[in-house]
């Protein structure tokens, strides 16, 4: 059992970040029997304040989140857990329980702008909007699909060529929005694929 401390009621707080987007998935609490489970079964355990029991994430709805690692604040009263979701982390569907921006202080734009992306070709896919590009994509099928993969990957080939760095922005984003339809048209998830990558980065790193 690692050295934590724990508040006067036995509870510490559990920061589940997503282990790939580093997203904040939720703010949760757990004791000692909720840590251990935890440690034990490879997927999040918490106490609930207002039930005052124990609760397995994803019991009953199937969005377990397995766990990566478990990491402590540096006075041992705070944990982060990263975990690897299989649905929404919130009881609304959202995948985060914090999904309402209260302030946006600039206008940086990072890897959630990627996540919200795969969330609406996801989302198209299921609903089919009519008159929406993805759906015309969904509908033509996998051969459409790869046509506009390879189109776009042409197009960013000849953007380099031409030594144009603003034609090879735009042309490497229409790249990846197909890339990530064919991922999607295939159930291949993109988060699947960067953990190819970070395997691939762990061997080389050993060999080094």
């Amino acid at each position: 059992m690692a050295n934590l401390k724990y508040d006067e009621k036995g509870l510490i707080p559990v920061i589940v970040q997503h282990a790939i987007t580093r997203e904040v998935l939720t703010l949760a609490y757990m004791n000692e029997e909720a840590y251990s489970k935890t440690v034990e079964t490879g997927e999040t355990w918490f106490f609930s304040r207002s039930r005052q029991e124990l609760w397995h994430k994803g019991e009953t709805s199937g969005n377990t989140q397995k766990v990566v690692s478990i990491k402590a604040d540096c006075d041992s009263d705070a944990l982060v857990v990263e975990v690897l979701p299989a649905g929404p982390a919130c009881h609304t569907g959202e995948n985060t329980c914090f999904h309402n921006t209260l302030e946006k202080m600039d206008n940086t734009v990072g890897y959630n702008t990627i996540t919200a992306l795969i969330n609406v070709i996801e989302e198209r896919q299921q609903s089919m909007p009519e008159g929406a590009y993805t759906t015309y994509l969904f509908e033509k099928g996998v051969d459409k699909i790869c046509k506009k993969v390879g189109e776009e990957a042409a197009e960013v080939i000849i953007a380099s060529k031409n030594n144009d760095g603003e034609e090879l922005k735009w042309e490497a984003a229409d790249l990846l929005y197909h890339l990530l339809v064919l991922l999607q048209n295939q159930q291949v998830s993109f988060y699947d694929l960067l953990q190819v990558l970070q395997k691939r980065h762990e061997a080389k790193a050993d060999k080094n």
